[in-house]
């Protein structure tokens, strides 16, 4: 392909709430949910975030690393399953946050947690083909569950953005495939306060069919093997789905565990898999090849091949790392989080 990564940043709030200050209110087992989801905390949105400013704040350190005019961005399209609005695009207010209107295109996407990797193919296919010299590709989420579910443990906040261009890279894209189906196993009406979803339908036929089709048609498309990646990155619903998909594939801890972060902040629905991405770019080396492979339910993966090029050294501490945004934290308690996430409906 002719395009790739030309800069990228990660945002993530900094309230978190602990799994026992979850399950304490419904009586349920602390031990045994993070044991079975493999997750400890997740990250909240304070009352002043949602969608559109962590997608901001993401772009801006996106842009920062690109070493870019903003003017020159062509093309913004912001993924997600929380946009702040039901009819107002937020990629209009990230566009006119960091300055790159009013020549350029805008829309947002939507496919549960793949809208952000369906964003970054649609940029990689606008700038391949010289329609726009750069473009800007987000997922962001403020994702919820309901009282008491099993997405309440989960569901959490945070975004990545990604400058595609096609010089200045410290990343090339060298390919990528996509396997999507119709299978219900995640929805959420018009109206809904909350998603619902199918159980245990959401890992198979549903994650594990698609990501796994979606890697190994890649890695069929381009004639490589398990072993030829030297990091795999992998939508992360919970902390034990993305460590049974590497290893069905044939990945092993070491090529998956550095792109593992849902442990620590939460399933981030949209930028699950690129923030992901962000936090290995964040170590990777010139050489490296990098296997990302997202999931929306609904349901569909993408998959990309990246190999990461020398100028990634030159963006090193341009931009908070992701594992720095990770640190900075302060807990709360669930009132707070309740209060925050307006879970109480009057």
């Amino acid at each position: 392909m002719s395009a790739g990564i030309t800069g990228y940043g990660a945002y993530i709030p900094r309230f978190r709430i602990r799994v026992e200050d979850i399950a304490g209110v419904w009586g349920a087992d602390a031990e045994t949910i993070k044991s079975s989801l493999r997750i400890a905390e997740k990250a909240v949105p304070a009352m002043d975030e949602d969608t559109a400013t962590i997608a901001v704040e993401a772009a801006r350190y996106a842009v920062r690393r690109a070493g870019i005019e903003a003017e020159r961005i062509g093309a913004v399209y912001v993924g997600s399953e929380s946009h702040p609005y039901a009819v107002k695009p937020t990629a209009t207010i990230v566009a006119e946050a960091i300055g790159a209107t009013p020549e350029l295109t805008a829309a947002d996407y939507e496919f549960a947690c793949k809208a952000g990797t369906a964003a970054l193919q649609t940029c990689l296919g606008l700038v391949g083909s010289g329609a726009a010299e750069y473009a800007l590709a987000i997922g962001a989420d403020t994702a919820q569950g309901a009282p008491g579910d099993a997405l309440e443990y989960t569901a959490a906040a945070g975004g990545a953005a990604f400058v595609v261009g096609r010089d200045r890279l410290l990343a090339r894209v060298e390919g990528m495939y996509s396997y999507t189906t119709d299978t219900p196993d995640f929805w959420r009406r018009e109206g809904q306060a909350y998603p619902r979803h199918g159980g245990r339908f959401t890992g198979m036929p549903a994650y594990f069919k698609h990501v796994c089709g979606a890697a190994e048609g890649l890695m069929r498309k381009l004639g490589l093997e398990a072993k030829d990646f030297t990091y795999a990155v992998f939508h992360q619903p919970n902390g034990k789905f993305p460590r049974v998909a590497a290893s069905r594939l044939g990945f092993t801890e070491e090529q998956v565990e550095p792109g593992i972060l849902v442990d620590r902040v939460g399933n981030t629905y949209s930028a699950s898999s690129l923030l992901g991405l962000a936090k290995v770019l964040d170590i990777a080396e010139p050489g490296d090849r990098i296997l990302v492979t997202s999931f929306g339910s609904g349901a569909g993966s993408d998959a990309l091949s990246i190999v990461v090029e020398s100028r990634i050294e030159q963006c090193r501490g341009l931009a908070p790392g992701v594992e720095s945004l990770i640190a900075r934290k302060r807990y709360i308690g669930y009132a707070e989080y309740a209060k925050l996430r307006r879970k109480i409906k009057v």
